[in-house]
């Protein structure tokens, strides 16, 4: 399922496939973010063609919104988007913190009053992996607790324990739930055909811990020891210093089975997303890109800038000389402006393809200097 094909001799990165039922995919890899199974004024096609061959949705969004039951008619996610390649879904877990007023945890799971339309549903881990497996994602996460920044230990470790225990929950699951079919290989129509593959659905497991060390490393070897086919480390990046995320995510990193894949949430920006590499992390995945886009920001080879900015009122030359992207090959600066400025839905589209294209586009440098031996200078000399 994962396989090591080269180590970075002066840091811990490593370059890697991760073969799922629908591909394999180069490691380190970048997710762009479709929460509900779209990446924003983006088509599935476009996504794919650059280059991404896994994207992230998300199953509590989801499930509020299409529903399983109309994803269910068509067999997949993958099949309900068009998306052509690997689908990992988050399970919903972060929800619990960003929609505080909306969860409550109780009774071995927790309680969500729906922000659409008010009503309450119960999800319990075994039913977000019988979730996750309706929409047969490629990577099903994991039930998780995340504290957030600033609570004490004792508010952490009883999160932690919850968290421990609904991965045990979902290791269970996934062997023995309802759609299971490990030793059913049925073949025929609808629900029968669609089950024969789901053996091949991964399970990641969430580490956290807060901002606590023992707690980090007291996560990651019990989770460790449960043997999933990949491990994700949650709840940084989250309002915390550089250094402190770093030095937790070294230590949650350090505690994960090498030969397992190792997945960060939520981060980062581009110069995170390095130092992680060097920390041995394989998969990424954050909104920066495309949320940035839609507020005007664009990444280039010159840092970040500000398209709103009046030097670009007049530009001919592209956002970004340097860049191959389609925005960059078609227009110049001033065009883009002027119709982000005008409040163009193309504007959205033209800044979403391009900072896309930069996360590819480092993604693929990081690969290259791994492969010809030379990260450690790429990484000290990348800011």
């Amino acid at each position: 399922m994962f396989k090591i094909i080269k180590k970075d001799s002066g840091t811990k990165a490593r370059l890697g496939l991760l073969t799922t039922k629908n591909g394999t995919i180069e490691t380190p890899v970048f997710m762009p973010v479709g929460t509900i199974g779209t990446v924003k004024s983006l088509s599935p096609f476009e996504i794919y063609g650059e280059g991404f061959k896994i994207m992230l949705s998300n199953a509590y969004h989801l499930f509020l919104r299409p529903g399983t039951d109309v994803i269910e008619k068509f067999g997949s996610l993958r099949k309900f988007t068009g998306y052509g390649g690997s689908i990992l879904t988050d399970s919903g877990g972060f929800q619990i913190f960003s929609l505080a007023k909306f969860a409550k945890i109780k009774n071995g799971g927790v309680e969500f009053m729906s922000h659409i339309d008010g009503e309450t549903h119960f999800f319990t881990p075994e039913r977000v992996i019988e979730i996750q497996k309706i929409l047969d994602s490629d990577i099903m996460m994991q039930l998780d607790v995340f504290s957030g920044h600033g609570v004490k230990k004792e508010r952490a470790e009883k999160d932690l324990d919850t968290t421990l225990r609904w991965a045990e929950k979902s290791i269970e699951a996934k062997k023995t739930g309802v759609f299971n079919r490990r030793t059913e290989r049925k073949t025929g129509t609808g629900n029968e055909a669609r089950y024969e593959a789901e053996k091949d659905n991964l399970l990641f497991l969430i580490t956290q811990g807060n901002f606590f060390e023992d707690l980090r490393e007291k996560s990651a070897r019990i989770m460790s020891g449960l043997d999933a086919d990949g491990y994700a480390i949650g709840g940084l990046a989250v309002g915390e210093t550089k250094e402190t995320m770093l030095e937790m995510l070294g230590i949650s990193a350090s505690n994960l089975p090498e030969t397992k894949p190792r997945y960060i949430m939520g981060v980062g920006t581009p110069a995170d997303i390095v130092k992680a590499v060097a920390l041995g992390i394989d998969m990424f995945d954050c909104v920066l890109p495309t949320r940035n886009a839609r507020n005007g920001f664009v990444f280039t080879s010159r840092g970040t800038v500000n398209i709103k900015n009046s030097v670009y009122k007049s530009e001919t030359l592209p956002i970004d000389p340097e860049c191959s992207c389609f925005c960059c090959k078609n227009f110049g600066a001033a065009y883009v402006r002027h119709a982000f400025m005008s409040r163009e839905i193309f504007s959205q589209r033209l800044l979403t393809v391009h900072n896309l294209h930069f996360y590819q586009n480092l993604i693929m440098q990081i690969r290259k200097s791994i492969e010809n031996g030379n990260f450690y200078e790429f990484y000290k000399n990348y800011d």
